[in-house]
């Protein structure tokens, strides 16, 4: 079966999302198969993109391993989400195996007003929730990592970088993002940060297609 992970019901998205394989993913009674399709999307199936959403932003410090479980309970009960999420492959007992992993462990984005609130602290998932006082830095901070999935640009989770150059992505699909640009080597990459949690996500791109801010 090929599922689009990104939109389940979105045709338009489905070439770049259709994956067919088994995800590997731990459990608290030991390891079991999960199927792609078990995995909760992205962003809730029936919305263009997660600027979209109306309400206020709030990040929740879920339980340990209980993002997916939390954004399976919003998608019940109709609450706005963004839980990114990216491949991580390794090999066990000479298999490659693939899981499918949040792109920030540990923490879920949801927008919503007073009473989505209330419902998100009855799943009793959540450990804590971070008030957003900047709403639009971290929609814009969010919705860069978002055109970056949706572009299947493959993103790994990166360590948190105050210093460095701010560029500007000036070609191709991914053109427009801005970010630090990071060297390891002959690769150049550009973290997509996300301030309020001190984390950045790490996307590979071509010298060449960027432009220096500072």
């Amino acid at each position: 079966m090929s599922v689009c992970l990104w939109q389940q019901n979105s045709p338009r998205l489905a070439s770049k999302w259709s994956v067919s394989r088994l995800t590997q993913e731990k459990s608290c009674k030991g390891i079991r198969l999960l199927k792609v399709e078990d995995n909760p999307p992205i962003i809730p199936p029936d919305v263009e993109s997660l600027r979209d959403f109306v309400g206020q932003w709030w990040v929740a410090h879920v339980k340990s391993r209980n993002e997916k479980a939390l954004a399976h309970d919003l998608l019940r009960k109709n609450i706005s989400y963004f839980l990114p999420m990216s491949w991580k492959v390794h090999r066990q007992s000479g298999r490659t195996i693939r899981s499918l992993l949040p792109l920030f462990s540990g923490y879920l984005f949801f927008c919503g007003r007073e009473n989505e609130r209330i419902e998100l602290l009855r799943t009793n998932r959540v450990a804590n929730l971070i008030v957003v006082n900047d709403q639009k830095t971290l929609i814009d901070e969010l919705a860069q990592i978002e055109i970056a999935l949706r572009a299947g640009a493959p993103l790994i989770p990166h360590k948190y970088l105050k210093v460095g150059q701010r560029c500007r992505i000036i070609a191709g699909p991914l053109a427009g993002l801005t970010g630090i640009i990071v060297r390891a080597g002959n690769t150049a990459r550009l973290l997509l940060q996300v301030d309020i949690l001190g984390q950045a996500a790490a996307v590979e791109i071509d010298i060449d297609m960027i432009e220096l801010l500072d």
